[in-house]
């Protein structure tokens, strides 16, 4: 005899619940291995450590420290110095005795020389001021870098915990689909629920278990990121600060705008460039002066492999130049440089201009996501007792299957609401720093 449509339709909603529930309890017990725990400060420290991106800025920074000081050297004179010896073999026709008489024609030198550029039309402090701007402007960039990695890593630490508590609320949601299921089998052992209450309930059990595997997939993905990012070879699980809520901000609205004008990372930067252009204009017009310059050395020279005797010679030069024209490269030069320096200077006030934006719009989020864990965590009791009341309408045939499954998904969402509202919130406050260059 051939089964029923409903029949078939309820072997084949239990086994694909029975598989469904077998993948989550084994999802489940690889999510319950032993991992290594960290908080955010070791996060944060090991993060800086295995920074790539960091440590390039690093490396740029002693490159212009590097740079700085070769701009000094130039204020020194070049010294070198030199030897050399050459043996020749020399024959030549004795007239006595009428034969040729080998012998060798030996010299011995040493010298010492010294090289100073006087004057180079101001190149010289229109360098030492562009190497010297260049070097902050990489010490604001490795900063800005800095906290850009502390973003990042506050980012993932957060996301990672965020998963935590959203595979919690996937598992709430399994259970109260568990629960409903055996309200539904009561009612129709009772006699006053339908086969069809109980397959729906089947149905909506089998999709909080396959979003429960979902959830727990992404918090598997979540420690990885965040294993990546402090230098661990494996996930890694966060441990959830002490001060994960909301609260009041180390400054107010005012002090945190002109705290980020003057020392966020991003505007030290661009003022530095800024400053780099200015110099480099600078230098860049120095072509236009003449150029001075000394030299002087001392030699000594002597035939035979002796510090005795042999002869010895000095020098000392003056000389000077200017370019008196150079197919137009000067004015192009400069012009160039003066078009760099426009743009920095534009920059510099855009970068100004954009911190103040940023500032403005961290802190409107923190206001609105603040306001917005207070509105979810109203929504969740409201879904808990929404979920009550239709629960014992239905027992009672006041209620249809249908209003408990959708009350149960509105008390899963308010529920993902509420921890999306509380991490949003921690990582606008972690942007927020990010601009301003320090912790509120």
């Amino acid at each position: 005899m051939r089964e029923s449509a409903m029949e078939w339709v309820g072997r084949r909603g239990a086994s694909l619940a029975w598989c469904v529930a077998a993948l989550a309890w084994g999802g489940g017990a690889g999510g319950q291995e032993s991992l290594d725990r960290i908080t955010m400060d070791e996060a944060l420290e090991q993060a800086l450590i295995h920074s790539p991106q960091l440590a390039q800025s690093q490396a740029t920074v002693n490159n212009a420290s590097g740079t700085r000081r070769r701009a000094w050297g130039a204020f020194l004179p070049n010294l070198s110095m030199g030897s050399g010896a050459s043996v020749q073999s020399q024959n030549r026709f004795d007239p006595t005795t009428q034969r040729l008489v080998s012998g060798s024609s030996d010299s011995y030198n040493a010298s010492l020389n010294a090289n100073y550029q006087v004057f180079q039309g101001g190149r010289k402090f229109s360098e030492l001021d562009r190497t010297e701007s260049a070097r902050i402007e990489a010490e604001a960039r490795l900063s800005n870098q800095r906290f850009a990695i502390l973003l990042q890593t506050r980012t993932l630490f957060l996301n990672a915990l965020r998963q935590e508590e959203l595979v919690q609320v996937a598992e709430a949601s399994v259970a109260r689909a568990e629960e409903s299921l055996e309200i539904t089998r009561t009612q129709v052992q009772l006699g006053t629920g339908t086969r069809s209450d109980s397959l729906r309930t089947r149905l909506e059990l089998a999709n909080a278990h396959q979003s429960l595997l979902q959830t727990q997939n992404q918090l598997r993905a979540a420690r990885f990121n965040l294993g990546r990012q402090v230098g661990a070879d494996g996930p890694v699980a966060p441990v959830l600060p002490d001060d994960a809520g909301p609260g009041p901000l180390a400054l107010g609205e005012e002090e945190i705008i002109a705290l980020a004008e003057s020392v966020s990372p991003a505007v030290r930067a661009a003022a530095a460039a800024s400053a780099v252009a200015g110099a480099a204009e600078s230098s860049a017009r120095s072509s236009y002066l003449p150029t001075l310059s000394v030299s002087s050395g001392y030699t000594w020279a002597n035939q035979d492999r002796s510090f005795t005797g042999g002869n010895t010679s000095w020098n000392l030069r003056i000389s000077g130049s200017y370019q008196i024209f150079d197919g137009f490269q000067r004015q192009q030069s400069v012009s160039q440089a003066s078009e760099s320096r426009r743009v920095a200077r534009l920059t510099e006030e855009d970068a100004r201009r954009g911190v103040r934006q940023d500032v403005d719009a961290a802190l409107r989020t923190l206001e609105t996501q603040e306001q917005a864990i207070a509105i979810a965590d109203e929504a969740v009791f409201v879904a808990e007792e929404d979920l009550r009341l239709i629960r014992e309408r239905y027992e009672v045939r006041m209620a249809t299957i249908l209003d408990v499954i959708t009350s149960q998904v509105a008390l899963d969402q308010a529920e993902a609401n509420l921890v999306s509202a509380r991490y949003d919130y921690m990582v606008a406050k972690a942007e927020l720093e990010s601009i301003v260059g320090r912790e509120l």
